[in-house]
This record gives C-alpha cells, structure tokens and sequence, in this order.
C-alpha cells in the first residue's frame, strides 16, 4: 500500500516564512514614509488658507510687506493640532514657517518654509527645508 504524503515538509514552510519576513523587511520603512507623508498633508493644509489670504493681499496691495503678519491680512494664526506645531508668518518677506509636533514619525525639527517668489505681477511658491529633503511635500 502506498502511503500519500499530505501537508508541507518543514522545508518548505521555513522557505515561505523566509520570503514573507524578506517582503515585511522590505515594506516597513516604506510604510513608515508613508505615514509620515500623510501626517505631514495637515500642515500643508493648515498653510493653504494663510498662503491664499497673502497672495490676496499681495494683489490688492501690491507689495509683499504689506502681508507679512496675520493682522494685516485679517486671518487668525492657525492654532496647534495634530501634526502642527506651530505656524510663523516672517515679516518682510511673508515666509512661512510650519514646524510640525513628533507626531506619526515627524520630527519637531522638520520645519517646512514656503516662500512667496514674485514674478512681474504673480505671485508663486516654493517649499524649502526638510519636507523637500525627506519627501514630504514636492514642489
């Protein structure tokens, strides 16, 4: 009588476990940057009302310094939540600065400038700091 061999041997089961811990190794960190992309879309987000009311401002007034706090351009200083830690309008330039709270992976240090740059009559952005370096936000 023949015997039917059923179920996996241990060789082969230690061989799936290998390549499933080989995917995970590989997937975390990707996960991770992910996350911390996502957090990172509050702060964003917290800086698209400011940035409108600045390039508002600068359009009826025609000069950046004229929009370089919250007073003038009538907007409230977006307050701390979530991955926001703070929000700074820079006077005279009408920078902002957004540094985040260690939240989701982000590091309080990961201070996020968007800098107003006039062209003729338009007004554009750019992102600069760690949020371009680490791929938090593209330009």
């Amino acid at each position: 009588m023949k015997v039917i061999q059923r179920g996996f041997t241990l060789v082969e089961l230690m061989v799936v476990v290998a390549i499933v811990g080989i995917l995970a190794a590989a997937a975390t960190p990707l996960y991770q940057t992910y996350i911390k992309r996502a957090a990172y879309t509050e702060i964003v987000s917290a800086m698209a009302p400011v940035q409108t009311a600045i390039a508002i401002c600068y359009q009826d007034s025609g000069s950046l310094s004229n929009c370089d706090a919250y007073s003038k351009l009538g907007v409230n200083e977006p307050t701390s939540y979530g991955a926001l830690g703070s929000l700074v309008l820079n006077p005279g330039t009408a920078a902002l600065y957004a540094t985040p709270t260690n939240y989701k992976g982000l590091i309080s240090t990961e201070t996020c400038t968007l800098t107003p740059v006039v062209t003729g009559s338009v007004i554009g952005w750019v992102f600069s700091g760690p949020c371009i370096d680490n791929g938090y936000v593209k330009q």
